[in-house]
């Protein structure tokens, strides 16, 4: 009889995932309607421009951005058009040429020049040899804090001091207190993977999320923090609750937008790994239905070459990991419900 109870737990748990993994797949598209890095609906006919040769649309849309002080879109379209322009640059050139002091030609100039930088074996020299270029971006258009969000980037790539770092998160503050790109490269800086520690990194990221706007994604911070942590292998430098509240903190946020929304994929992209470092399986699973269709890089990328593929693999085993720890028979114990940790509640 003893012999018999690992054979019959596997058959039980294989019975439980037959059954339930198919009820479970209920609100998440298939794997060939997941997309990674998705534009939204005006970056969308902007690339489809600028891959024809045309800049006038990228023209035109950040320059709407930057009039309507629409900072956060401002600062992912920049990104989005420099990583375009990585591989096809002719339109970013002739838009230059066409207009060589545009503040909005020449903040995508400096992202992309500050890309490649980054990519260089000789990272510190080549990033300051842009500096200039950030500069000109700055003061071609003085209420944006995009530059500085650059300039934060750059400043932890050439070893920046904390005084030097200081003086630039001033001037980045200054002109939005509530940026979420300024605040992400600030929290990269202050991580025990650059310049700072693991607990100064959540102490920024948990203050940050306290004092922001309701709906801002700088509430999502902390779980960034949490994220930084993982990757550094930090052990338990930081308490699992910390880690934890940080997950608790994102959900929250999560739960103020609507299912399929592209605004907060990367949060919850995000999100969803860290659950699931966590063990809390029920949780990632819900986050991947809000989600939807919208897979991100960030944080894939960092797990596998093939992100997307990543985002699927996960998912999957977040809906198997749910479906094993789901009864077959209704009992009490399941209409209480059962933790995101699978445990009976």
């Amino acid at each position: 009889m003893v012999h018999t109870m690992p054979l019959l737990r596997a058959l039980i748990s294989t019975a439980r995932m037959i059954r339930n993994t198919p009820e479970l797949a209920a609100g998440l598209p298939s794997d060939d309607e997941v997309l990674l890095d998705v534009p939204d609906e005006r970056m969308g006919p902007t690339l489809v421009a600028a891959a024809l040769g045309d800049y006038g649309p990228a023209a035109k849309l950040m320059a709407g951005t930057r009039e309507a002080a629409e900072w956060e879109n401002r600062d992912r379209y920049t990104t989005r058009l420099a990583t375009f322009a990585y591989n096809r640059e002719d339109w970013l050139a002739q838009w230059l040429a066409a207009a060589p002091r545009d503040p909005d030609a020449l903040l995508v100039k400096a992202e992309l020049a500050v890309h490649r930088a980054w990519e260089s074996p000789a990272r510190a020299e080549r990033l300051r040899e842009v500096g200039p270029l950030i500069d000109a971006a700055a003061q071609g258009s003085p209420r944006d804090p995009v530059p500085w969000r650059i300039a934060l980037d750059h400043a932890r790539g050439t070893h920046a001091s904390y005084s030097a770092f200081g003086e630039l998160w001033g001037e980045a503050v200054s002109r939005s207190s509530h940026h979420y790109g300024c605040h992400a490269a600030a929290l990269q800086y202050l991580s025990a993977q650059w310049y700072g520690s693991h607990r100064e990194c959540f102490d920024f990221a948990e203050q940050a999320a306290a004092d922001a706007l309701p709906g801002s994604l700088v509430q999502a911070l902390p779980v960034r923090a949490a994220f930084a942590h993982l990757l550094s292998g930090g052990g338990t430098v930081v308490a699992y609750e910390r880690v934890d509240a940080a997950a608790d903190c994102a959900i929250a946020l999560s739960a103020q937008y609507a299912a399929g929304d592209p605004w907060p994929a990367e949060v919850r992209n995000l999100l969803a790994y860290m659950l699931i470092s966590r063990g809390r399986w029920t949780e990632a699973l819900e986050q991947f239905r809000l989600i939807g269709p919208h897979a991100t890089s960030f944080p894939w990328a960092y797990l596998s070459e093939d992100a997307l593929a990543q985002f699927l693999e996960l998912r999957d085993t977040a809906r198997i990991q749910v479906a094993l720890a789901t009864p077959l028979r209704p009992s009490r114990r399941t209409a209480r419900g059962i933790r995101s940790d699978g445990h009976y509640a």
